[in-house]
């Protein structure tokens, strides 16, 4: 399945949620009439993973993307994402089950997850369409475990937005002073919010998860955004301390990793 990106202007409208996300139950991997007009491209036709990336661990069933066994991520390699653009998807998850979606370089990660069992649910910072270890959702707009979810995010400049199950759960402009801490945070982490030009790419974490309906569009250069302000779920005092030691092993980690090749150099 060969697919190139174009961009094509909209109303804002058509970035504020009105424009449906879901086709239907029955056909969620095709384009309506309004996403053909928007400039949506397919980048799964339900039937197999052509333009796909993995190790054998993917395989489609029924219309639906899912995992078995060992191999790692499953890439989108025919072409890159573009730089401002708008990414549907459907997602549904087993019980206790974890899984992402990396739209960008590094740790640049739209989180899949079930909330109430997996223990990445305990911080709204880590918790299901979250932007992984930098941003909060405003809050938890789940289905229950096995039923199915749609994800949107979209990305135009210095603004990055998560939505689920149509509502906005994060619209972050890391070029803002206020949300300096969680730039820093991810970059801790290993994760550059500049980061541009990566392939989509579904998480392996080894657990029961399911995927369809994925379709992307450029965004035009005159296409405004939602920008009703939202704010990030609280987070309890004692997430911040897990939190905190989690962040200082991994900082611990790769100091000591970048300080190996020197003491080497050194001994010779």
């Amino acid at each position: 399945m060969k697919t190139s990106f174009t961009g094509t202007s909209l109303a804002a409208v058509l970035l504020s949620g009105c424009l449906t996300t879901a086709v239907s139950a029955e056909k969620p991997n095709s384009l309506s009439e309004q996403e053909q007009k928007a400039g949506f491209k397919l980048l799964f036709d339900g039937e197999g993973l052509d333009g796909w990336q993995h190790g054998g661990n993917w395989v489609v069933k029924e219309g639906v993307i899912t995992r078995t066994g060992k191999g790692g991520s499953l890439v989108y390699k025919t072409a890159p994402i573009p730089d401002d653009f708008e990414l549907r998807f459907h997602w549904k998850v087993g019980r206790g089950s974890n899984s992402g979606i990396y739209y960008r370089p590094g740790q640049y990660e739209y989180q899949i997850l079930d909330n109430k069992v997996h223990a990445d649910g305990k911080n709204p910072r880590t918790s299901a369409a979250s932007l992984y270890f930098c941003m909060a959702p405003s809050h938890d707009a789940t289905n229950p475990v096995g039923e199915w979810n749609s994800g949107r995010v979209i990305c135009k400049g210095t603004v990055v937005q998560h939505w689920l199950n149509g509502k906005k759960v994060i619209d972050l402009n890391y070029a803002e002073s206020k949300w300096a801490w969680n730039v820093g945070l991810l970059g801790k982490r290993g994760g550059d919010l500049t980061a541009r030009g990566a392939h989509l790419s579904l998480q392996d974490h080894g657990d029961p998860v399911w995927y369809s309906g994925i379709k992307l569009r450029v965004l035009a250069q005159n296409d405004q955004l939602d920008r009703t302000p939202i704010t990030p779920q609280t987070i309890p005092n004692d997430v911040l301390q897990a939190e905190k030691k989690k962040i200082d092993g991994i900082v611990a980690r790769r100091k000591k990793q970048t300080t190996k090749p020197q003491r080497k150099k050194q001994e010779k």
